[in-house]
């Protein structure tokens, strides 16, 4: 109990068993709220360490299974107890995922290094192969679902499903082995001049006891989100109604919880000067959300009752098509100020607004 990694997921444990007998009302709510939140953080942390004792490519594989495992135990808890609303959880969930990564991560970060440095600098190549397979995730797994014909709506057919859910893993699997083996030195910090950075803060990997340790917490953290998501998930939904906002929020709020680990390293990376270590985080994050999230909820469909809706909507396909084409701009140069971060930043403010208010 020396460290708060060892703590939270004991004590999330303990809620998980307390709110199970007491139901999730008043104060029991809250401190399950803020404990789920803690699980999730000490889950992604005790990933990280075994990431780094098994190294690449390996580690971050681990990672993103771990963070895939927490958003989709999520994404399931609120579909149960949503009845036909919950069809649209998934679709939700992912595209808050890519305009939280895309535009509120991005931009935050550029506008970070570049207002303490007056230019944020990166490599053109690695991360516009990351945003290229952003592009070509959502736009095949969420986009083509309103456009194809086999089934009514905006809904993929079983084996149009299948086929997306496999393409999804291959464009993943294909992004953590060019950022991780084949071209390693595309993703790594620059100088303005262009020269590359080592990445200069190497630890000492983890003895084997500590990451046997890391394992266990990590799947006493993971059983514990598991178990509070489906106990939050009717407040949160009551919630969100009762401030009579669509439940699309819902999907926007769980995206928020499984990207806070993401946010708070991409932003002490731009704190640090690192905008390209931020832009790998951001792009990896949404990459990894739709990549192994699609598959693993395609899955799930066959299992978990109701229906399963990926097409986006008018309003969303409008902010995906503005947010790529920003995302181009940005990209290109290899550089970017301030006006380039304002902008994804107000991409991101317009988003949350027209979710609340669409």
């Amino acid at each position: 109990m020396k460290s708060w990694s060892t703590a939270v997921p004991v004590l999330a444990m303990v809620g998980l068993l307390i709110s199970l007998f007491t139901g999730p009302s008043g104060a029991v709510a809250v401190i399950a709220a803020l404990l789920l939140a803690g699980a999730v953080l000490a889950a992604v942390h005790h990933a990280e360490v075994i990431a780094h004792r098994v190294g690449e490519p390996f580690g971050s594989l681990v990672l993103a299974v771990a963070v895939t495992v927490i958003e989709v135990a999520l994404i399931v808890s609120v579909m149960l107890s949503s009845g036909p609303k919950g069809a649209y959880l998934a679709r939700d969930t992912v595209f808050a995922a890519v305009m939280i990564t895309c535009n509120g991560i991005v931009g935050v970060s550029l506008w970070l290094t570049a207002h303490r440095r007056r230019m944020a600098h990166f490599q053109p190549g690695g991360t516009g192969g990351m945003l290229a397979i952003v592009a070509s995730l959502v736009t095949l797994t969420m986009v083509l679902p309103s456009f194809t014909t086999t089934a009514a709506g905006p809904r993929f057919a079983t084996i149009q499903l299948v086929f997306a859910a496999l393409i999804a893993c291959f464009l993943y699997g294909l992004h953590v082995f060019t950022q991780t083996v084949r071209h390693r030195d595309y993703f790594l910090p620059v100088t303005k001049e262009g020269e590359v950075l080592e990445d200069d803060e190497h630890a000492a990997p983890p003895t084997n006891a500590a990451t046997f340790y890391s394992l266990g917490l990590l799947m006493v953290a993971l059983v514990a989100v598991v178990g509070l998501a489906k106990v939050e998930s009717p407040v949160i939904e009551r919630g969100v109604e009762q401030l009579g906002m669509p439940h699309a929020v819902v999907g926007v709020v769980i995206a928020l919880l499984v990207l806070l680990p993401e946010t708070l390293a991409a932003l002490r990376a731009a704190g640090r000067g690192r905008p390209q270590t931020s832009l790998n985080l951001a792009l990896g994050s949404a990459n990894a959300s739709i990549g192994l999230t699609i598959p693993v909820i395609s899955i799930a469909s066959f299992i978990v009752p109701g229906d399963l809706v990926l097409g986006l909507g008018p309003t969303q396909l409008v902010l995906l098509t503005l947010t790529m084409v920003v995302s181009i701009l940005t990209i290109v140069p290899g550089k970017a100020t301030v006006l380039q971060g304002g902008v994804h930043l107000a991409i991101f403010a317009s988003f949350l607004f027209l979710t609340a208010v669409p």
